[in-house]
């Protein structure tokens, strides 16, 4: 590896993992966990993923999207309940990824990808309203002109240095210059300490303590496989946004494969499930970090802070990496997609706003699947449409029909109208050369047609079927 790429590697490591810290302890203490939960989780998943996975640069921690399924779980049954789930979860994960079913990130429309990019930034953003209060409510007076001003600092060195110099990455640069401000001026305002302690020692290696049984699997099954199904579909999302960024290609079933096997060490370690997360992975790429070092980095220093690091890292004043955050929900938004709003069709325009909203209101994997739904319907409609028909007299008192388009659930009565067994003459020729029969409801549609035609007494011939419509009818036990 050439000095300048382990250089900018290994400082973008050392970002990415100051922004991990604070996520991770606030999404296990949403989960009701202790939070070295999520710093353990943090480790293993990010330098696991990133030694392994299929997309270098890409950041995995202990997820905020996860920890939200498994809020019930813990409450109810408690944590190693929870650590036997995360453990069946990674499970999923490898086997979905041995499947190969990565590729079915390609059937996310782009509308939808712009929405879930959309509607992640909002979430980050909001996420960091809650260090404005203290307790439950709103800071006021000289603390809140305080955090306001040590926030606004934070964000305006990010945006200017880059300007000056890219030598280093401006976000670590923000975090350690607004730290030694706040220890030097002796500042009063809240720092990392005052979320959570963080020291601690190493993850000890142990099989959750819960009954082996049909009876738990029944409870933690559930469980398992939403977490999974939303740590992957977070990932592969996460994944298609970095090589676009990048402008390269990542493999999504390895790093199905390899989040798993983090996961499962994970649950085996004491830490949370995770998955990709998609401010950090900014953080990390536009800190220039492209390569497996930076991932390694930045959970190997995750350790180290809960190792030997903790009185350092919880003077780091929150505004700090509150100011940072702002920045990412700011560059991960995709402004651009508020510009194409009047020239695209209506159905992407639902889509991306449907999409953002229901991801900041509800959670990611309904959004994406919500975004998928109206994209699906829409594409069905317009390729109904699409199916017409020419007709002609053949010369030999018979009629011929020439259908175009595509024979599916959605257009069988548009199929079905382009004919008129009534009126028509004894002898109907069907040919498909340009039809396309997709689905049982084509050849179902095949079948009424000429049961219609055989009631009025005449005969239905059908030419030029491909060996695909075929095989389809042959299948179905209709004759051709």
């Amino acid at each position: 590896m050439k000095p300048a790429r382990l250089r900018a590697d290994l400082l973008a490591g050392l970002t990415t993992s100051f922004a991990l810290v604070p996520e991770c302890i606030a999404f296990a203490l949403v989960a009701h966990l202790n939070p070295l939960m999520g710093l353990y989780g943090a480790f293993i998943i990010c330098t696991l993923t990133a030694l392994f996975g299929g997309r270098p640069g890409m950041i995995s921690g202990a997820a905020g999207s996860m920890a939200v399924v498994i809020v019930a779980l813990v409450v109810q049954h408690g944590v190693q309940y929870l650590l036997a789930t995360v453990l069946l979860g990674g499970g999923v994960m490898i086997l979905f990824g041995l499947l190969r079913l990565g590729k079915l990130v390609r059937l996310v429309p782009y509308p939808v990808m712009l929405g879930f990019v959309n509607g992640l930034a909002i979430v980050i953003a909001l996420a960091q309203l809650e260090h404005f209060k203290e307790g439950e409510h709103w800071l006021s007076g000289a603390p809140l002109y305080l955090m306001i001003g040590l926030v606004a600092l934070t964000m305006l060195v990010v945006y200017v240095l880059p300007k000056l110099t890219r030598a280093v990455p401006p976000a670590l640069v923000a975090i350690l210059g607004v730290g030694v401000l706040v220890y030097l001026l002796d500042l009063p305002t809240r720092t990392l300490g005052d979320m959570a302690r963080i020291a601690g020692g190493l993850p000890q290696l142990a099989l959750p303590d819960v009954p082996w049984n049909l009876e738990t699997l029944k409870i933690i099954a559930p469980y398992a496989v939403l977490m999974a199904m939303v740590g992957l579909l977070e990932t592969l999302l996460t994944l298609n946004l970095t090589d676009e960024i990048t402008e390269s290609r990542g493999y999504p079933d390895r790093e199905c494969v390899a989040l798993g096997a983090a996961n499962m060490v994970s649950g085996l370690c004491g830490g949370m499930g995770g998955c990709a997360m998609i401010g950090q992975t900014m953080i990390n790429l536009s800190s220039h970090g492209r390569g497996r070092l930076s991932g390694v980095v930045a959970g190997v220093m995750v350790l180290l802070f809960v190792l030997f690091l903790a009185p350092l890292i919880e003077r780091i004043p929150l505004a700090a990496l509150v100011g940072v955050m702002f920045v990412v929900a700011q560059q991960t938004f995709a402004w651009a997609s508020l510009r194409v709003l009047h020239k695209v069709p209506a159905s992407d325009v639902l889509a991306i706003i449907a999409v953002t909203v229901v991801t900041v209101f509800t959670d990611l994997a309904v959004a994406v699947l919500f975004g998928i739904v109206i994209a699906a319907v829409n594409f069905a409609w317009q390729h109904a449409r699409e199916l017409y028909a020419d007709s002609r007299e053949d010369g030999e008192g018979g009629k011929h029909y020439q259908v175009h388009g595509t024979l599916f659930f959605a257009s069988t009565t548009q199929f079905l109208n382009q004919f008129d067994p009534a009126n028509d003459p004894a002898n109907v020729t069907l040919d498909c050369q340009h039809l396309s029969f997709v689905d049982y409801s084509a050849i179902a549609a095949l079948k009424t047609l000429r049961e219609r035609y055989s009631r009025a007494g005449k005969q239905l011939r059908v030419v030029h079927l491909s060996e695909r419509c075929k095989k389809l009818l042959k299948r179905a036990g209709e004759q051709h």
